[in-house]
């Protein structure tokens, strides 16, 4: 009547397993770490570069635990901060502006662990310790980003209908457009109303030229600034998540704020940098029609253009005129130069950047065409080949004396895309790594006090079945933290409250078994048939109390956020594990203790 076949105790003996293996990560802890990485691929990771690293810190006597590199950098682990700290000032100043030496936290794990994926939870802010931000998005900027947009669109659109016009400038929020003749205006403002829908264009007059100024619909200008505010929120996360921050938390605040929080960032400066680090394509032309030795020598910068060096060192002149931006790609690899086998990377534009593109190259054979990679408000030209023939399909192909890491990160900020409008911080926070251990401290201190409350209480109102259900318990707990933990969680404070919450809930469950079992001894069952049936009636009970809880859990993680979202994964896992933890292992622990007696005359319950 009692007893399990074989397989359910091997079931619930690897489950316990399972738990103890996942949930030891978590016991190790974090070291504190410096890691060393090439800035932009001027130099590669290799022995060479760990061997400098540990030569450095030798010669300034600091000890340090362990030492490894892997494609992202070098990284040192250290007994404590105050090593740690000391360590990155000494590596900055010995290696030079080459090298990006910041603070990190490396798990303590064994290796043996970490080789079966045994990974410890990422920690949120408020028990990690890390970086808060608040950024404000320039919105009047995005109007003026996509006014220049509309600049290059309207462009190309008369030159395709062979509409004469006598200049295109953007002024202030507006975009003007002069003509010589009225005709022709009429006939730009025909097309103009056809393929720009979200612009408002307005007839001047001023003395001899005919102008038409476009400025973009209050409707257009709404959804703009809505797409921008997305549009950057979106490439933060692509951006941060590509670098390989665990777990940040990237979400508005507001209108036309972002709140970005990077758990275990010690480095404030570091993460500045992180943020800021998003770069663009602009293609242009060459302007070939001035001297670019002259304008060198003369300090005097043609009007329409801009001075810039190529990865030669030579000066070059590119027109101000961007006719393709980073916002036509849809991907971007690192790859190697056909012929020469020079590290490249291989762009996939949209269907309207690749006939724009096309329509470029046709119009342009013969002359010098500069690809732009701008990233801190700086502009560097990767090349600038001449255009031998019309290219179609929207592959492009840039090179220039790369080396294989900066192929990746040009095609890694690429994909990252750009920010579709500038930002600014306002708000700045950091969360030491002591008040999140401060944190971590009086969150365990309060699951175990509980733990040991409910443990004490149940044994001594249960006798035996109190202990059986404080080991289910414990197992439930020891399951619900290495799920966590196999998932890469993220564990808050809130998360903490839903781990302790779950210990309260999961202890239902038993009281309900044994309340059921008691309750049939007293009606005149047998031990055995009490234990049966106490564990067969009980079961729909518990079902329907905790399917109820898991509604409300799923729809805290539907329509939650942030925190709330995390108390949710953690109740709604915390549900599944106490439902085999209090009906499958709590049975197997009593059938192994009562289930082979024949002639059983009394339980401890």
């Amino acid at each position: 009547m009692n007893r399990y076949p074989l397989w359910k105790y091997i079931l619930i003996a690897a489950a316990m397993l399972f738990g103890l293996i996942y949930t030891l990560p978590n016991f190790f802890g974090e070291s504190p770490a410096v890691q060393v990485s090439p800035l932009r691929g001027m130099t590669k990771v290799d022995q060479g570069l760990m061997k400098q690293v540990e030569e450095v810190l030798k010669q300034n006597n600091l000890a340090f635990q362990g030492i490894a590199f892997d494609s992202s950098g070098v990284k040192v682990r250290f007994a404590d901060a105050d090593t740690q700290i000391k360590a990155k000032d000494i590596l900055q100043s010995n290696l030079g502006e080459n090298f990006v030496v910041a603070l990190n936290l490396l798990s303590s794990s064994p290796k043996w662990l970490s080789s079966m994926g045994a990974l410890p939870m990422y920690l949120g802010l408020d028990l990690r310790g890390g970086v808060h931000f608040l950024l404000q998005v320039d919105m009047k900027g995005a109007i003026t980003k996509a006014l220049d947009r509309y600049n290059g669109d309207i462009r190309t659109s008369l030159r395709e209908k062979r509409i004469a016009y006598a200049g295109i400038s953007r002024q202030d929020q507006a975009v003007e457009i002069k003509f010589r003749d009225a005709e022709s205006r009429q006939k730009a403002m025909d097309e103009l109303q056809k393929t720009s829908p979200d612009l408002l264009l307005k007839e001047v007059d001023a003395g001899a030229e005919f102008k038409l100024v476009a400025t973009l619909k209050l409707g257009a200008q709404k959804r703009i600034q809505e797409f921008a505010l997305q549009q950057n929120i979106t490439t933060l996360r692509n951006r941060i998540n590509e670098l390989g921050v665990a777990e940040p938390i990237i979400q508005q605040q507001g209108i036309d704020r972002v709140v970005v929080q990077l758990p275990g960032v010690q480095d404030t400066a570091k993460a500045k940098d992180i943020l800021g680090r998003t770069a663009t394509l602009e293609i242009r032309m060459v302007d070939e029609e001035h001297d670019v030795t002259a304008a060198v020598q003369s300090g005097q910068i043609p009007f329409g253009s801009e001075l810039y060096t190529e990865r030669k060192g030579l000066p070059l002149l590119v027109k101000k005129g961007v006719v393709l931006t980073g916002d036509y790609i849809s991907d971007a690899q690192p790859g190697f130069e056909g012929q020469s086998g020079e590290p490249a990377v291989h762009i996939n534009l949209d269907g309207r950047g690749a006939r724009i593109f096309k329509q470029l190259t046709r119009d342009n054979v013969g002359k010098r065409m500069a690809i732009l990679l701008i990233e801190k408000g700086k502009g560097e030209v990767i090349t600038a080949p001449v255009i031998r023939e019309e290219i179609g399909g929207g592959r492009v192909q840039i090179s220039g004396r790369m080396t294989t890491m900066e192929a990746s990160d040009v095609s890694l900020l690429l994909r990252a895309g750009a920010l579709a409008a500038p930002m600014e911080i306002i708000e700045e926070r950091t969360v030491g790594p002591s008040m999140g251990a401060e944190n971590i401290a009086k969150g365990f201190n309060s699951n175990i006090y509980g733990f040991v409350a409910i443990a004490a209480f149940m044994m001594f109102y249960y006798r035996f079945f109190g202990v059986v259900s404080t080991t289910a318990l414990a197992v439930n707990v020891l399951l619900l933290v290495a799920i966590l933990s196999l998932l890469q969680a993220t564990l808050t404070l809130p998360g903490m409250a839903g781990i302790a919450l779950t210990v309260g809930m999961a202890i239902d469950s038993n009281v309900l078994i044994n309340e059921r079992i008691r309750e049939e001894i007293r009606n005149g069952l047998s031990p055995q048939a009490a234990i049966h049936s106490g564990y067969e009636r009980a079961f729909a009970t518990i079902l329907d109390s905790n399917i109820t809880t898991l509604i409300a859990g799923v729809a805290l993680f539907w329509l939650g956020s942030g925190p709330v979202r995390g108390f949710a994964v953690v109740l709604c896992l915390g549900i599944l594990t106490s439902m085999f933890s209090a009906v499958v292992v709590s049975r197997g622990m009593v059938n192994l203790t009562y289930g082979r007696k024949a002639r059983l005359e009394k339980v401890s319950i």
